[in-house]
């Protein structure tokens, strides 16, 4: 290597007491990626339900079908990244796709009145981009943060607390922003909000191409993210690796079309792996009881997992229905886009986020442990249901309720997520054998892509007057049965946890 491509660490960060201006650029490019996906979220349902005119029932499955995939593509692009690309050709690679995508989204949007079937082809074809563009994204950018650092650094955990602020920035900012243009009332508008995520995307590119060689390196100064040695060497033909890319969001286009419209498997598909990476690990004869018995506890707290995201996903899909359909938004001067409403669980992080942080260590030994914490979430996301599950009892039918109960839902939900988010993820963190850590974070993605795959099917069941809906026997006749069935589910799977808590406690600290 050039010794003129090494930076002394002072040029990379002056101070010690600061932080490397690699992690604002990590900062940058994670931002307006999020401000990408979730603006683009934000109106997915109502550009199906409103432009392309799919019944909410399929548009509520193939949300769940899209954002499950989106979960569990991180999957391969990470085995990707580790064992040939690195981090920054992924990161690069995933953004032009997601790009890509959204461009694809503009022209269905542009064209869905004219050529319908045109239209389909390219609203399936670009959901397969962004499919396949998160899966190389999303499980690269977050691990090159802590890479900034020497060994045990102090400030490490306030450089992902920065990060974590800029995913929130652009969660915040994506629905705004998109929804401002595209969500205007007039589905011919929706391809503004697809252009908008697009150009978005693009700029997080530019920003990490331009920026990354300058100051994205280890603390001696080396580049950081290159590609693995070997894959360096072996240069593998262009041609070969354009074609298997290709390929690549092939299938993932396929996987959400067969998913959707032939025969929906991808739930059986998540069991599956589940299943398959328990038996992996239980069998393993090079763990210890103690190890297994840690284990388990993953798997039981990824399990709980699944009930929490199920309802606080229902943000993209059944709320946003609820926001169009039910919810006073006419201010008199000015009626507030429905996809506004998801940015609030990105502010009130924003905004409460310090508040949580402060409250444990404040707590100091009184602290709850992970799985209390994780419990309390559930609790929290199970009132916040309740209170809007209040505010539309008995309301009549056409009748609009005031904006306040939806955010004041979203408050509940934002403190639930912080109770059980970020604690669980520490915790696989912790509990994880080293020689399994990636298998056991690979867990954790497949619970949050089922439950994403289940928020669909439930969202599927949101009652629109005319017909009544059952799960597992439970019978929904109004919204009022609908948001009360998150908040027995909730409110269940909380009360379970904190029953097992204790057990739970005692066997992560088993020595034994």
């Amino acid at each position: 290597m050039d010794q003129s491509e090494i930076l002394k660490p002072e040029e990379l960060n002056p101070s010690t007491k600061g932080h490397p201006k690699g992690l604002y650029v990590l900062f940058a490019t994670e931002m307006w990626e999020r401000f990408n996906y979730y603006g683009m979220r934000a109106i997915l349902v109502l550009f199906m339900t409103k432009a392309l005119l799919f019944d909410k029932a399929f548009a509520s499955n193939l949300y769940g079908s899209y954002t499950g995939l989106v979960y569990l593509t991180p999957l391969i692009g990470g085995f990707v990244a580790d064992r040939f690309w690195g981090n920054r050709r992924s990161i690069i690679t995933g953004g032009v796709l997601m790009s890509l995508g959204n461009l694809l989204m503009f022209a269905c949007a542009s064209i869905y009145q004219s050529n319908l079937d045109a239209s389909a082809f390219l609203f399936f074809t670009g959901l397969g981009f962004m499919i396949a563009g998160n899966g190389f994204f999303k499980p690269n950018i977050s691990s090159m943060v802590g890479q900034l650092y020497p060994a045990n650094d102090r400030r490490i955990d306030a450089a992902y607390t920065i990060f974590y602020m800029g995913i929130n920035v652009g969660g915040a900012l994506g629905p705004f922003i998109c929804g401002y243009f595209g969500d205007t009332g007039n589905p011919a508008d929706f391809k503004w909000a697809f252009l908008c995520a697009a150009i978005a995307m693009a700029i997080g590119v530019i920003v990490f191409i331009y920026l990354k060689d300058k100051y994205v390196r280890h603390p001696d100064g080396k580049p950081l993210g290159m590609s693995p040695l070997k894959a360096d060497a072996q240069k593998p033909n262009p041609v070969l690796v354009y074609g298997s890319l290709m390929a690549f969001v092939a299938i993932c286009v396929g996987m959400l079309y067969i998913d959707a419209k032939v025969y929906s498997y991808l739930s059986y598909l998540l069991i599956v792996a589940v299943l398959g990476i328990g038996y992996m690990l239980f069998s393993d004869k090079s763990l210890s009881v103690v190890e297994k018995k840690k284990i388990s506890v993953i798997f039981i707290v990824a399990f709980f997992v699944v009930f929490f995201w199920s309802a606080f996903e229902q943000a993209g899909a059944s709320l946003t229905f609820f926001a169009e359909e039910q919810t006073q938004r006419d201010l008199g001067f000015f009626t507030v886009p429905a996809s506004w409403f998801q940015s609030l669980n990105s502010v009130f992080v924003i905004i409460f986020a310090p508040v949580f942080a402060w409250l444990w260590i404040k707590l100091g030994r009184k602290e709850p442990s992970a799985p209390t914490k994780m419990a309390l979430g559930l609790l929290l996301l199970a009132v916040g249901y309740f209170i809007i599950a209040v505010g539309v009892k008995d309301i009549g039918t056409g009748v609009k309720v005031s904006m306040i109960w939806l955010i004041g839902m979203y408050a509940f939900h934002t403190w639930g997520e912080l109770c059980l988010s970020p604690i669980g993820l520490s915790l696989v963190n912790k509990l994880s054998p080293v020689k399994f850590a990636s298998l056991l974070m690979a867990v954790w993605f497949l619970a949050n892509a089922g439950s994403n795959v289940l928020a669909g099917k439930l969202s599927s069941l949101y009652p629109d007057g005319t017909k009544v809906t059952n799960f597992a026997g439970y019978e929904m006749h109004n919204i009022n049965d609908f948001f009360m069935l998150f908040v027995f589910m909730a409110g269940i799977a909380a009360f379970i946890l904190f029953f097992l808590t204790k057990w739970l406690q005692k066997t992560m600290n088993s020595t034994t």
